[in-house]
């Protein structure tokens, strides 16, 4: 059992530590690419959960709707997220953070 136990810590670990890694890359591409939208809060918003909508931005005083769409889109454009229509809204997912989630 504390085979198990160290093996899913040693597990976790590395997750942790591969998120704390894209999220400090993301940072520093996402300020050199996206000068006019770069925020620390902005990147930080898209790693707290691997999906990210506007009213989540709006949400966060990060900006008022047309601007937190305009800033998804320009990270789209960029590739830090990937877009779906999902119902009526559009929802933007950071595609690197779920892959570092599954592991």
């Amino acid at each position: 059992m504390l085979k198990g136990l160290e093996e899913t810590a040693i597990w976790t670990t590395g997750r942790i530590q591969a998120i704390r890694d894209l999220l400090q890359e993301t940072i520093e591409k996402c300020r050199v690419d996206l000068p006019k939208v770069y925020s620390r809060e902005l990147v930080e918003l898209i790693f707290r959960q691997p999906y990210c909508k506007i009213p989540f931005l709006v949400d966060a005083g990060i900006a008022r709707r047309q601007t937190a769409s305009a800033y998804l889109r320009e990270l789209e454009r960029a590739g830090f997220v990937t877009s779906e229509l999902v119902g009526r809204e559009r929802v933007y997912m950071n595609m690197p953070l779920l892959e570092v989630l599954k592991g």
